[in-house]
């Protein structure tokens, strides 16, 4: 019986367009002898124009979320995990894509190790003229220990120097942490700080995700950045981080 990898996807009616060339990416990628990965897509409410997009391969789950309201990309995901019955579980947001070679790298990361509880990678923009751009501040290839990127992120204006958007998290790890936090944004930001307190990760200096920068994205807009509601969601994020250092759970077990 083969072994899953599920790549979880938070959609909404503007990014929809973008699902045929982030399932391309995934059929790009090849997985050890035993080893599959599976689609979950979960839209952001409930419309007539998402489904259109979904690609037909039955590799792919699509689910929808409430007709009157959206909930926001970290309650889709959360959703979405009812879903997941892989052992990994990789975020793929609706716009990005993933390089090839990216989902078997992950997986050779936290097959050797044990005590490593989630992977990420290097992240290139993808800019609307197809050109890709770098930033600096990756840190070093291999072990990423507990604390380090809460540490960094605090002390870089509340940048974090690994891109959530590019987890790769041992699926008990990540139920056991809830999901995704319940905010307007920053979820994901909230996720990995989470997993740092509680468990050491990994970071590939290759390229794994190409993150598409576009009119229409959601950190593009006003309400992104708005100083009062930034604050509010960087000091609940850097609490909940602390609170779970501070209790001292550890993955796994007694490490």
């Amino acid at each position: 019986m083969s072994r899953h990898i599920v790549v979880i996807t938070a959609v909404h009616g503007p990014s929809a367009r973008f699902l045929p060339e982030a399932h391309a990416s995934l059929c790009a990628q090849r997985l050890p002898d035993g080893w599959e990965w599976r689609w979950v897509i979960q839209e952001d409410g409930r419309t007539a124009g998402v489904r259109p997009h979904v690609p037909d391969d039955p590799r792919v789950v699509y689910r929808q979320g409430r007709r009157e309201r959206q909930g926001g990309p970290g309650v889709a995901r959360t959703m979405a995990l009812s879903h997941a019955d892989g052992e990994y579980v990789k975020i793929l947001d609706a716009d990005d894509q993933l390089p090839p070679g990216t989902l078997a790298r992950d997986l050779a990361a936290l097959e050797a190790d044990p005590t490593l509880g989630w992977a990420t990678s290097r992240a290139l923009d993808l800019l609307p003229d197809a050109s890709t751009v770098g930033f600096p501040g990756d840190p070093d290839h291999g072990p990423i220990e507990r604390g380090q990127i809460l540490d960094f992120w605090k002390a870089n204006a509340f940048r974090a120097q690994v891109h959530p958007a590019t987890l790769l998290v041992r699926r008990d790890l990540l139920l056991a942490l809830g999901g995704w936090m319940a905010l307007p944004a920053s979820e994901d930001t909230g996720l990995l700080l989470a997993l740092n307190c509680v468990s050491r990760g990994w970071f590939s200096a290759e390229v794994g995700l190409l993150y598409r920068k576009w009119e229409g994205q959601v950190t593009g807009q006003a309400a992104h950045v708005d100083p009062a509601e930034r604050d509010a969601r960087m000091a609940v994020v850097e609490a909940r981080a602390r609170s779970l250092a501070s209790l001292g759970w550890r993955f796994p077990a007694g490490a």
